[in-house]
């Protein structure tokens, strides 16, 4: 199949993917939009919201339509690194045995991502950037596609560990949930008080995901675009030459080279997913909130100002 009839293809099946999904979540669309992206992108999400938003449901249902493996880790102040990747134990030969852990999985919902102490939540640093995790010395690859979708919540502090930066900048995406509206919200409560159960229908395999990332890799891009990508990554920084006295005002920290990297891959894929066969300025627009807003650090004094990273993020622009 050529790359052109490549791209009409994942265009039709993402349109499938999407009617799939919204047989159990209601509204939602960019949100799902987003967690689409990252996926045929290769990368990661952190969904960001206040309990009882369907996160957990919503990356449970969008596993099944994607016909993967899901697994779900819950993150406790207790849990430690062996409980997410595995550990060896000495079998009945007295020989060292590995069993390997819930990281051995398509998809990872690392639940309440913030709740572990820094040292567990390390443990998924390797996995997430190489796709391999090592343990005692040796080296296991893990099943592709892998992703891992973890969810925070952002008010309830009490007994919570932030994310290192480093953990941070391995999401591709980092998407907020919003409440429902009054009719989402009406439409939530009538479909689930009642007994009637929907089935999700699996629509991809595994290696159809994997050959759709290819395929967003293929994808070409103009100098200009991803020239426009590093710029906009650039003016994050306050001590840059690009940076306006908006950013140095307002901002500690900015976004690094991974930052320009997803901006571009994401441009391509939210290219390929609407028809396009190259991505234009407006593909890197419209995905640079979810990619930016973990990644630049706010001071003090926006704080105090309620300037939030969606209005430092608009100025870029």
């Amino acid at each position: 199949m050529s790359d052109v009839a490549a791209i009409q293809n994942l265009v039709e099946k993402q349109k499938a993917l999407k009617a799939e999904i919204a047989k159990i979540i209601v509204g939602q669309e960019e949100v799902v939009n987003q967690i689409v992206l990252s996926i045929f992108s290769g990368g990661h999400a952190l969904l960001i919201g206040v309990p009882g938003l369907a996160k957990t449901l919503m990356v449970n249902t969008i596993s099944q339509a994607l016909g993967l493996d899901f697994k779900r880790i819950q993150f406790t102040p207790d849990l430690m690194p062996s409980d997410i990747l595995g550990s060896e134990i000495l079998d009945e030969n007295r020989n060292f045995k590995f069993i390997k852990g819930p990281i051995f999985s398509n998809i990872i919902l690392a639940d309440e991502i913030n709740r572990t102490p820094p040292k567990t939540q390390a443990a998924l640093l390797e996995a997430m950037q190489e796709k391999a995790v090592t343990i005692a010395g040796h080296h296991y690859k893990l099943d592709l596609p892998f992703f891992v979708l973890a969810t925070q919540n952002p008010i309830e502090q009490e007994g919570t560990y932030p994310l290192p930066e480093a953990q941070l900048d391995r999401f591709m995406f980092a998407i907020k949930l919003e409440y429902p509206s009054f009719a989402e919200e009406v439409q939530v409560v009538k479909s689930t008080t009642t007994d009637n159960s929907v089935k999700v229908n699996p629509l991809f395999t595994a290696q159809e995901i994997i050959d759709f990332q290819h395929l967003i890799r293929r994808i070409p891009v103009a100098d200009n675009v991803i020239e426009y990508a590093v710029t906009l990554a650039s003016k994050t920084r306050p001590d840059n030459l690009l940076a306006t006295d908006f950013i140095k005002n307002y901002l500690d920290w900015g976004a690094g080279p991974r930052a320009s990297q997803n901006l571009i891959l994401a441009a391509k894929t939210h290219a390929a997913l609407n028809g396009k066969y190259s991505p234009d300025i407006e593909d890197v627009q419209a995905v640079a909130t979810g990619i930016l807003r973990h990644r630049i650090i706010k001071n003090y004094k926006a704080d105090a100002e309620g300037i939030s990273e969606e209005m430092i993020i608009k100025k870029l622009f």
